[in-house]
């Protein structure tokens, strides 16, 4: 969250970035609520300190009268501190679930819009497959070599489940080991996280547990969540710590599976592995100096690029709108990678890396004891090393041929052992 003195301090900065981010927060209530707040405390301050005057005044020579007085006064004084202290926790509730609303405020140079056709194209890597043919799209391949069944997987789990089969499954593991190593080569640490999170870190982060909006899996009467993504648990992993400063940047990359309820997601762009409500991704999370996090931002999706490119589809980089970024994100830079399924052929996003500066920190309470001795807020930063479903759709539909088969792009060949998925006959 933002810090509330910096709110007050600009506050129609804060508003204007409300706007721009096409958001439902009350900033000027966050301000209302920090100064009674401060009241309320300044009020108490003074009861507690009116409290210590009696408890020395008892300790002379007194007469019983004086004694007696002294003691009534001090009951009083005692009730009156209990009502401060309910009324400034009250206080301080009210504060924190408006203060919670408040987005962080976006990059100077995000380009300002509602949805992602406001996104800036920033960068194109390699130019849309071309083929003689018409292609086919990930679900009819998939179906067609018997990779993918979601028939299954909806009489099983649901809609927006589904099963790999064959060689699908050798192919995503052999997505999972390249990425692995090309962020182990970069200095990442490794992590397989646990895919359960309680409450109280998913709102760190910035996600809604509870609640018509809420893209998560609740589960109930246990305070906890099934995770929407390694960032959940990653960005966890530090709360409530004094990180060393000689220590940062720590980079980290965790594998999980991935839990989304994805309400209303429907239509063609939708389909299939594209928005499903189960998958594996492979996360990057990165703390560090907030001097440190405009370049670690770049670093991450370089990364991102350099797994892309490896791969050998067809990519572009767009600059995130304000509207599209998320309430954490400063900034945030999407990977689309060219589906030639997807509506005769679209661009569709496969990775996005976000710099939160201090704004997950604070709310999670990572910091770092600065060379002036005072304990600071860290930056934390995120970014998808590779989501394997949509990689999957990528891989399928730029790599198949003619006679149906699908090639494997030669850096995943050692990891799965073939090199080209053949029709079964």
């Amino acid at each position: 969250m933002l810090d509330y003195r910096f709110i007050k301090d600009n506050l129609a900065a804060v508003k204007a970035n409300i706007a721009a981010r096409n958001m439902d927060a009350d900033a000027d209530a966050v301000v209302a609520l920090f100064d009674r707040r401060t009241e309320l405390v300044t009020s108490l301050q003074a009861m507690q300190t009116k409290r210590n005057e009696n408890a020395k005044s008892m300790k002379g020579k007194l007469s019983d009268d004086e004694r007696k007085r002294l003691i009534d006064e001090g009951k009083a004084i005692k009730d009156e501190i209990a009502a401060a202290e309910a009324e400034l926790a009250r206080a301080e509730a009210d504060l924190d679930a408006a203060g919670r609303r408040i987005p962080n405020m976006a990059h100077p140079d995000a380009p300002v819009g509602k949805e992602d056709k406001d996104n800036t194209e920033v960068k194109r890597v390699g130019e849309p497959t071309k083929f003689a043919f018409e292609p086919k799209d990930h679900v009819q391949i998939g179906e067609s070599l018997d990779l993918i069944d979601f028939d299954a997987g909806t009489k099983v789990s649901g809609v927006k489940f589904y099963y790999l089969k064959n060689e699908a499954v050798f192919l995503e593991q052999a997505l999972i080991m390249y990425a692995m190593n090309v962020l182990r080569k970069h200095g990442f640490t490794p992590f397989i996280t646990p895919d359960v999170a309680k409450e109280e870190i998913l709102q760190g982060i910035g996600f809604n547990p509870r609640g018509k909006e809420s893209n998560v899996y609740n589960i109930e009467e246990e305070g906890t969540c099934l995770v929407a993504t390694a960032e959940i648990t990653l960005g966890g992993y530090h709360k409530d710590e004094i990180l060393p400063k000689e220590k940062l940047p720590l980079l980290y990359c965790g594998l999980s599976h991935c839990f989304r309820r994805e309400a209303g997601a429907a239509g063609q762009f939708s389909k299939g592995l594209y928005r499903v409500h189960q998958f594996n991704k492979l996360e990057m999370f990165v703390y560090c100096l907030p001097e440190q996090s405009d370049a670690l931002h770049e670093k991450l999706r370089l990364i991102e690029e350099e797994i892309f490119s490896g791969l050998g589809v067809p990519f572009r980089v767009v600059d995130t709108c304000t509207g599209d970024l998320g309430a954490p994100a400063y900034r945030k830079w999407d990977l689309e990678a060219w589906m030639p399924g997807r509506n005769g052929g679209e661009w569709g996003e496969v990775t996005s890396t976000s710099n939160c500066t201090d704004f997950q920190a604070r709310r999670l309470n990572v910091r770092f004891k600065d060379d002036d001795g005072k304990n600071k807020y860290v930056h934390m930063l995120n970014g998808t090393a590779i989501a394997l479903s949509r990689a999957m759709i990528a891989v399928l539909e730029n790599y198949q041929d003619a006679d149906g088969s699908v090639r494997v792009p030669a850096v995943l060949v050692p990891f799965c052992g073939f090199d080209r998925i053949l029709p079964r006959l």
